[in-house]
């Protein structure tokens, strides 16, 4: 009996040695997971670069490359490289992108069970950078070093191929820390509300504290979150032929469906001779995105772009109805029956009873076309005031 028991005692000390070594492992730089089964299931948390390895991570080297028995590695590490962060923690290093592009397969790639999952990011240092997966846009133009941002990702293939890629020429693309969770096995995006725009739309870094703000940024903050998602799609400087042909509404045909919203704001960087797009070609190039996203089952909304601070008459009434291709957006909505937000008539009866020195008070310092933080915040409660008035949205 003392004999067996001495045994047992073997065993047990061997069983916890292997199952705190495993630990270890999987926190160590270019480790497999401790449980390779269980991939897929647990949150993933993974740290990159050639530093140390923050606690609870698993660190990757630009020269860690995909293995089937590791089940996550870079699918061609020969084009990574790693590099310096100016950040703490998982921001102090970071890799970085030598080929991109959303349809390169220079990828990192994680095994994963199907179903829904959100994808934490944090860059390196870089000046714009946007995040690819699955082929085709997930976060665009990232500002500022260790810049972070989240998306939902439906996997059904059983892995997740994601990069940062392009947000400006010649900028870095880097990738400090990653973080994935399960949402639910179910491969399938909820509810979402899809914001195609420009610079009076767009994110700005760090999403919680920005000084600049876009209303599609802000808009979260005006819908229940159990009715729908809100995924900002839009980019600064954006004219409408650049957003159909260069990956953006590729992302809103990709997931949409029946039961999303797209709201698709353009015109003011259009009407700029620079960008060489009539109204004529303005019109006919918005009537082929609302067509392409309508055959997905998902409703597009057409709104137009707020003036500038200073479109007020000698009365003291703001309007701006003439500017930014607002009558053709008008038109269009009525020709293929879509809703219409006329964001442009909303803001000036807003700005008309604030005055000029509130309005003012809501766009950049010295900029009387982007609104500050505030003043994204207000267009946005005028945006999802107006689609729940049209019952797009539930009242909160």
């Amino acid at each position: 009996m003392v004999a067996i028991l001495r045994v047992l005692r073997r065993l047990r000390a061997r069983t916890i040695g292997k199952v705190l070594a495993a630990t270890l492992l999987g926190a160590s730089t270019g480790a497999c997971l401790a449980d390779p089964a269980a991939y897929g299931h647990r949150p993933y948390h993974f740290d990159f670069g050639n530093g140390s390895v923050e606690p609870g991570h698993l660190g990757v080297r630009a020269e860690d490359a995909y293995t089937p028995d590791k089940h996550y590695g870079f699918n061609t590490p020969e084009n990574m490289a790693n590099v310096a962060a100016s950040g703490t923690g998982v921001g102090g290093d970071a890799v970085r992108f030598l080929q991109f592009g959303t349809k390169s397969t220079n990828t990192f790639n994680v095994d994963l069970k199907p179903g829904l999952y959100e994808v934490s990011v944090t860059l390196g240092n870089t000046t714009r950078a946007s995040v690819a997966a699955e082929g085709v846009f997930q976060v665009m133009n990232m500002t500022g070093n260790n810049a972070k941002d989240a998306f939902e990702i439906p996997v059904t293939d059983g892995q997740l191929n994601l990069l940062v890629t392009e947000g400006k020429a010649g900028a870095a693309f880097t990738l400090s820390a990653l973080d994935i969770r399960m949402v639910s096995p179910k491969p399938e995006l909820g509810p979402t509300i899809w914001v195609g725009g420009d610079s009076t739309v767009a994110n700005y870094y760090p999403l919680a504290t920005s000084v600049q703000g876009g209303w599609g940024q802000m808009l979260p903050d005006y819908v229940s979150p159990d009715a729908f998602k809100v995924r900002n799609i839009a980019t600064g400087g954006q004219i409408a032929r650049g957003f159909r042909d260069g990956g953006q509404l590729e992302t809103i045909v990709k997931y949409g469906k029946s039961g999303d919203l797209f709201l698709l704001e353009m015109g003011i960087n259009d009407t700029n001779p620079k960008n060489a797009t009539t109204e004529v070609e303005f019109k006919e190039i918005m009537r082929d995105m609302v067509r392409q996203v309508a055959a997905t089952g998902a409703t597009p909304v057409l709104v137009t772009p707020q003036g500038r601070a200073t479109d007020f008459n000698a009365e003291g009434v703001h309007s701006s109805v003439n500017r930014w291709y607002r009558h053709a957006t008008l038109a269009l909505a009525e020709e293929e029956h879509v809703p219409f937000v006329d964001l442009n008539v909303l803001a000036s009866a807003y700005f008309t009873q604030i005055g000029p020195e509130a309005t003012l008070a809501l766009y950049m310092s010295g900029d009387t076309l982007h609104p500050n933080r505030a003043g994204a915040a207000e267009l946005a409660r005028l945006v999802a005031a107006d689609l729940e008035r049209q019952q797009l949205l539930p009242a909160r």
